[in-house]
């Protein structure tokens, strides 16, 4: 399959210019491609990648999913769903729904964290002591 022409319209992005526009690293970009989660742009006959508009929009969508902390699966997942007459809400609240347990899971275990460190950094003296709370607590879990 040949190059396109090398010539850049309005809607022809570099990959520089696109992680501009989006706030995505450059290389980060070109793992999105490798992975399959942004379709390979068409290259010039140099070579460059030209990416159009789409791109924009899918990479924006992409960043937001994983801010959301949704896994590179289930955000590959969101972007098959989100295509003209692919849309299932039952499946992307199934996707979500499964995301939000986790999320549920983190909190409750950042909880239990926050507490126990609360409570061993209470117990410190503060002075210099031969014995630790906090160093104790780390070399002994439990």
């Amino acid at each position: 399959m040949g190059a396109l022409p090398a010539t850049r319209g309005p809607a022809s992005l570099t990959i520089g210019a696109l992680s501009n526009r989006t706030g995505v690293n450059i290389e980060t970009i070109r793992y999105f491609e490798k992975v399959g989660l942004l379709s390979a742009p068409p290259r010039t006959e140099g070579g460059h990648r030209s990416y159009d508009a789409e791109h924009v929009q899918t990479l924006a969508f992409i960043r937001r999913g994983r801010e959301l902390g949704f896994t590179p699966d289930e955000v590959r997942a969101l972007l098959k769903l989100r295509r003209p007459g692919k849309a299932s809400c039952c499946e992307v609240q199934e996707i979500a729904a499964h995301h939000l347990d986790r999320v549920r899971a983190k909190i409750s275990d950042l909880i239990r964290l926050e507490r126990l460190l609360a409570g061993t950094i209470e117990q410190c003296s503060g002075e210099a002591a031969p014995e630790c709370p906090v160093l104790d607590m780390i070399d002994h879990p439990g």
